[in-house]
């Protein structure tokens, strides 16, 4: 039954990673159910950032060129001291770094990245999309996997992928592990219109300002039509906030330090949200016979690689092609397991550490911190990188 070409697979979870799941499939002809919960596929959120391993991915799923029609392409990662204003380091993404890497590093809304692979599912034959079915937990019998669901429906397949994110029902009944780990750190996020930014901070940069037990992060996304403000304060914070509005004075007051520039960027936010950030630790095993885990469900990461929505985008085409090589379900979910794991479990933890070690160090260790990284050249620089951005 599983060594037929054709086979029917369900996904849950409508995010990035669910779409992008299901569009690799699909487009190698297998049929595949999505169950979101919400009742429309949407996403929410702000700005991301896409290395080349992301447009990549992107390519091979056939979005690649929509992808890029709604993105802003970088000219350099800038890391600043955000108390005193100076330029510690930055690394150009234009030139050596495109022809090293073979794609750009870009920006883009989480929405307008959903949007395009949302589109590419609604027109890819064999993907049928179902919105308000909150998946429960999932069954296994006769060679078969099926999802089932609050409303009462059971979807089979000859695999069940859980992308359901970091909160993943199909995880919590495969592995038990419990809620996520609570970081102690809290992000405000705020998007502003690029018209309301004095002409001098309009920078086609991805500009990071560290200080003692904080940072703030700001690019344009857009199409360049607005400013995505992100500041991230390390506050020992224990319990998860997700999306929850804070005042401009209260969001000013967690950054007493911040240098004149940075501090100016930081005013011009309003409608400021919070969310307290949380990851989990690495996970060795992510299938159960016909199930398996993708995206946050599998390896949900903190934000300081920028590389949550790039792993999932790498898992989906990894699965995809996967699903589609001679064998079993089982042992091909297994072989899809082991292939992704390892760079997945090392993005992890290497978020972690920047965000402990580079981001927020204070005194002596924030001087050693400014003075390796500015010893750095543009090809060392790129080398740090090569690992992550030229892999997938």
């Amino acid at each position: 039954m599983t060594d037929r070409s054709t086979l029917d697979v369900v996904v849950v979870g409508g995010g990035i990673g669910g779409l992008a799941a299901a569009l690799s499939i699909a487009r190698r002809g297998h049929r595949v159910d999505v169950l979101e919960r919400a009742e429309r596929f949407a996403e929410i959120g702000a700005g991301i950032q896409l290395g080349p391993n992301a447009f990549r991915a992107l390519d091979r799923l056939g979005v690649g060129d929509g992808a890029r029609a709604r993105a802003v392409f970088i000219d350099e990662l800038r890391f600043m001291d955000g108390t005193t204003g100076e330029r510690v380091a930055g690394m150009p993404l234009t030139g050596a770094y495109r022809e090293r890497f073979g794609n750009p590093y870009a920006v883009v809304h989480r929405g307008d990245l959903h949007q395009t692979l949302l589109e590419a599912c609604r027109a890819t034959p064999g993907v049928t999309l179902h919105a308000g079915e909150r998946t429960t937990h999932y069954a296994q019998a006769d060679g078969t996997a099926t999802a089932h669901t609050a409303r009462g429906g059971a979807f089979t397949g000859d695999a069940v992928i859980g992308a359901d994110g970091i909160r993943s029902a199909i995880r919590a009944q495969m592995v038990g592990d419990g809620g996520p780990r609570v970081s102690g750190h809290t992000i405000y996020r705020s998007v502003i219109p690029m018209d309301r930014v004095p002409e001098d901070l309009r920078w086609n940069l991805v500009t990071l300002w560290a200080g003692p037990k904080w940072h703030f992060v700001h690019y344009p996304i857009g199409g360049g039509e607005f400013l995505n403000l992100a500041a991230t304060r390390d506050d020992a914070a224990t319990e998860e906030v997700t999306g929850k509005p804070v005042g401009r004075d209260f969001v000013l007051e967690q950054f007493p330090d911040l240098g004149e520039t940075a501090r100016r960027l930081l005013e011009l936010g309003a409608d400021w949200k919070s969310w307290v950030l949380c990851d989990r630790d690495p996970l060795r095993t992510w299938t159960d016979g016909r199930v398996a885990l993708l995206g946050d469900a599998a390896h949900p990461m903190l934000q300081y690689a920028a590389q949550g929505a790039c792993q999932a985008l790498e898992d989906a085409v990894a699965l995809g092609e996967l699903l589609d090589a001679p064998g079993e379900v089982p042992q091909r979910l297994e072989k899809y397991n082991a292939d992704r794991g390892h760079r997945a479990a090392r993005t992890q933890l290497v978020a972690r550490e920047l965000g402990s070690r580079l981001y927020h160090p204070a005194g002596e260790a924030a001087l050693a911190r400014n003075t390796m990284l500015g010893a750095l050249t543009t090809e060392d620089l790129h080398d740090e990188v090569a690992w992550l951005h030229g892999g997938g």
